[in-house]
């Protein structure tokens, strides 16, 4: 009874280390909202400024009616500026919205004691559907996933927006587009360029390299020493490698064959995506996988991925039910560490019953005589199946 209760004990902060990233997001996104706001205000702040110094300054030459086009310009400016404060503010009561809602979930769990409370199920099928709406975002289900929060009412505990700007640059770049990754850039230029991201020079490089690709060799000339000249210093090696390219066709590439590669593009959205997902503190797999792998290393032994035939193999006996021996987890389980067990238990006195399964006797002697099964029958605890006591070998461990 003290074990049982031990092992259902819940310890609500091994069960929160999955959730860094629900927290993480929304402060990012506040953070890039006030970056916005700052930047607006002291743009337009700035322009203010200059436009009423003008106006005073040339007030005493100029017409009343000069003047009042002036103030009507500041005017419309202070209009434009406000709208995109109110959305922006708009934006920011959402994300803090949705951070207490998730606050909120998270101290659920800490309201429970057990995991064979009823709540603790409850919130264990919300996190499950979390991850499944992560995993849709992340492989390009966005409609799904949508549809699946808005029904599972955990709208505020997902980040759609965000995965599905993802997505769509993405999408964009694995069909030779670059504008929009290029403005994506742009906007989180600051946050990049804490990071030493290469985002963006290889974007640049990949517009230069198409250019060179159509032997418009005057406009990638023009695009180099506006846009890829600035990063001499630092990506000096590749640097040369494409300004040498423009003496080498794609039909002829030489030693530039790489450059030339379409799998460069390749290259590009998967450095996108890591890039994406370091700015966001987001995990580069889905969460449904980590979750997936930290429970079966729990359960892998080296019984699991034995080379030897399960009928034969007595030490993965129960196969058909075992999650890493599954046919639809086994390879996502191989590359995941072995559980440390420090303590294990068996039955006494195994027997192996003609289905390959290995069972203590007196578990089965008890079994059949609750079931009321006749003298020398036995029964398997899984499947049902009925031996003669005679047909069952004795095993012992090694």
């Amino acid at each position: 009874m003290t074990t049982t209760k031990s092992a259902a004990t819940l310890n609500a902060d091994n069960n929160l280390l999955l959730e860094g990233p629900l927290l993480r997001l929304p402060l990012e996104v506040l953070r890039k909202i006030f970056k916005s706001s700052q930047r607006y205000i002291e743009n337009d702040g700035k322009k203010l400024c200059e436009l009423a110094r003008d106006a005073a300054a040339k007030a005493p030459q100029v017409s009343p009616e000069t003047s009042l086009e002036s103030l009507n310009a500041m005017i419309t400016r202070m209009q434009t500026l406000k709208r995109k404060m109110e959305t922006l503010h708009g934006e920011e009561k959402a994300i803090h919205k949705q951070s207490r809602k998730r606050v909120s979930h998270l101290n659920d769990l800490h309201s429970l004691t057990s995991l064979l409370e009823d709540g603790y199920e409850s919130w264990s099928k919300i996190r499950l559907d979390r991850f499944m709406v992560d995993y849709m975002l992340r492989n390009g289900y966005s409609d799904s996933a949508r549809q699946l929060a808005h029904e599972q009412n955990i709208d505020d505990l997902v980040d759609v927006d965000v995965f599905v700007q993802c997505w769509n640059i993405e999408e964009s770049l694995r069909n030779k587009k670059t504008t929009e990754c290029l403005a994506w850039c742009a906007e989180h230029k600051t946050a990049l360029k804490k990071i030493k991201s290469t985002l963006e020079f290889e974007l640049r490089l990949q517009v230069y390299i198409e250019l060179v690709r159509e032997r418009k060799l005057k406009e990638a000339a023009s695009y180099t020493r506006k846009h890829l000249s600035g990063s001499f210093d630092t990506h000096t090696t590749e640097f040369l490698r494409a300004s040498c390219m423009l003496a080498f066709p794609p039909e002829r590439p030489g030693p530039y064959r790489a450059l030339y590669a379409e799998s460069r593009w390749d290259h590009l959205v998967k450095t996108f995506v890591s890039t994406h997902h370091n700015l966001y503190n987001l995990p580069q797999e889905p969460l449904l996988h980590v979750a997936l792998a930290a429970g079966l290393s729990s359960l892998k032994t080296p019984s699991c991925h034995s080379t030897l035939s399960t009928r034969h193999n007595t030490a993965c006996s129960v196969t058909s039910l075992c999650p890493i021996c599954s046919t639809e987890l086994n390879e996502l389980a191989k590359p995941v560490p072995y559980g440390h067990h420090t303590t294990s238990w068996v039955d006494h006195d195994l027997v192996l019953l003609p289905n390959g399964r290995v069972y203590g006797t007196k578990r089965l002697s008890d079994l059949a005589g609750k079931l009321g099964l006749d003298s020398g029958k036995i029964r398997d605890p899984i499947s049902g199946e009925e031996y003669d006591y005679t047909e069952v070998r004795k095993v012992f461990i090694s």
